[in-house]
C-alpha cells in the first residue's frame, strides 16, 4: 500500500523507543462499574449495580494522594458511569486540590445543570461524552437505552453552559463507519474541542459483535481522512478503546 503522503517517521516516537526522564502523564480510572446505560461494545460489561469490592471514598483519596506523589498528570474519572458515585465531586475536588488535572467521561445522560455546576465546582476542567451514530436511533440502538442520544446532547449543552469544555469520542464499527464524517460534522457544530475515535476491543459484551471490527485497511483510511481533516475546528485524534473509556485529554 502506498503509504499517505503525511506520514513521516519521527525518532522515538514508537511506544518501545528511548524515553529520557519520562513521567506519568495520563491515569485512566474506572473508578465504578455501575451504569446506567447499556452500551452493545462495553469492555467493562457495565450495568446498573451495585458491584462488591469498589474502593471506597477514602481509599480513593489515598489513591489520589500516591498518584499525585508521582507529579501532576491527568485523571480520568471513567467508568461505568461516575456520575453514579454519591462521592464522585468529593474525589474530584480533593484530586484539583492536590494539584491533578481532574477530568471526566460521563456518557452525558446524567450531566444535568446541577451536577454539571458541582462538576465545575470540584475543577473538571474538561470531559468526553460518546457519539457513535449520526442519528439518535443509531446511537440508542448502540447504546441500548432509548433518548441516549438526545441526554449525550442535552449534557454536552449542560456543561457548556457550566463553563466545561468537551471533546467526542466515537468507536468505529463496521455498522457507523460511513457515519464518521456525519458524526465529526456534529462534533464542529456542537463546539467540540477535539473529536476521537477508538477501535472496537472484543472483550466484555464487545465480545458478542467481533464481526463488527474494522480491517486493518479500513482503519488506515479512516485515520488519513482524520488526519485531511487538520484544518477544522476541531483537533482529531484516534486511540485504541483499552480500557473501554480511556480517552486522551
Amino acid at each position: 500500500m502506498t503509504p499517505h503522503p503525511h506520514h513521516a517517521s519521527k525518532p522515538g516516537g514508537h511506544p518501545g523507543g528511548t524515553s529520557k526522564g519520562a513521567t506519568l502523564r495520563l491515569v485512566a480510572w474506572e473508578i465504578t462499574r455501575n451504569c446506567n446505560l447499556n452500551c452493545v461494545h462495553c469492555r467493562a460489561a457495565a450495568t446498573y449495580g451495585p458491584y462488591e469490592g469498589e474502593l471506597d471514598t477514602a481509599a480513593c483519596l489515598r489513591l489520589l494522594d500516591q498518584i499525585a506523589k508521582t507529579g501532576e498528570p491527568i485523571v480520568i474519572l471513567t467508568g461505568g458511569e461516575p456520575l453514579l458515585r454519591p462521592d464522585i465531586f468529593e474525589i474530584a475536588r480533593y484530586g484539583t486540590d492536590k494539584g491533578l488535572r481532574m477530568v471526566m467521561a460521563p456518557n452525558g445522560t446524567l450531566v444535568t445543570p446541577e451536577n454539571a455546576a458541582k462538576m465545575a465546582a470540584a475543577g473538571i476542567r474538561r470531559i468526553s461524552i460518546s457519539i457513535d451514530g449520526a442519528t439518535a436511533e443509531f446511537h440508542d440502538r448502540f447504546r441500548a437505552v432509548e433518548g441516549a442520544y438526545a441526554g449525550a446532547l442535552q449534557g454536552i449543552e449542560n456543561a457548556t453552559q457550566a463553563g466545561i469544555e468537551f471533546q467526542i469520542n466515537t468507536t468505529i464499527t463496521r455498522a457507523n463507519l460511513d457515519q464518521i464524517p456525519k458524526i465529526h460534522q456534529l462534533a464542529i457544530d456542537l463546539g467540540a474541542v477535539a473529536h476521537h475515535i477508538f477501535l472496537l476491543v472484543p472483550t466484555g459484551r464487545g465480545k458478542y459483535i467481533a464481526d463488527q471490527e474494522i480491517t486493518a485497511e479500513e482503519y488506515e483510511q479512516t485515520l488519513n481522512w482524520f488526519y485531511d481533516q487538520r484544518e477544522k475546528k476541531v483537533r482529531c485524534s484516534s486511540r485504541l478503546r483499552v480500557p473501554r473509556t480511556t480517552t486522551v485529554f
